[in-house]
């Protein structure tokens, strides 16, 4: 089991935002939905882009920036065309104003929609 990686402080990422972090040699998007946080890879599937990059939709998806295909942030599940294949994502533990990520865990969403 990894030892969980500082992501960034709570107060360096507004509710409703997304921005590029890389931990470990990952480049991860990191998400603050309403208070609770994300990250998922920040590659599309689709195509090379930075899911970053796109706009946080219907409160809990994030667009991609280059064909406006969807993906559930939680589980990282495609939920519009042209992306059909998930994306990774990674457990983050919240740690009073510490977000912390954990590269070798899935989220928590991930894990029970199997």
């Amino acid at each position: 089991m990894s030892q969980p990686i500082l992501l960034l402080k709570r107060a360096d990422l507004e509710p409703g935002k997304v921005r590029k972090c890389e931990v470990g040699g990952v480049a991860l998007a990191v998400y603050n939905l309403n208070g609770t946080f994300y990250a998922t890879q920040d590659g599309c599937t689709h195509a090379t882009a930075s899911l970053s990059e796109g706009d946080i939709v219907d409160d809990d998806c994030i667009a991609c920036p280059v064909h406006d295909g969807t993906f559930h942030i939680p589980t990282g599940q495609p939920m519009s065309f042209p992306c059909e294949h998930p994306i990774r994502t990674f457990k983050v533990i919240d740690e009073g104003e510490d977000v912390l990520v954990d590269l070798d865990q899935e989220s928590d969403e991930a894990a029970d929609a199997v």
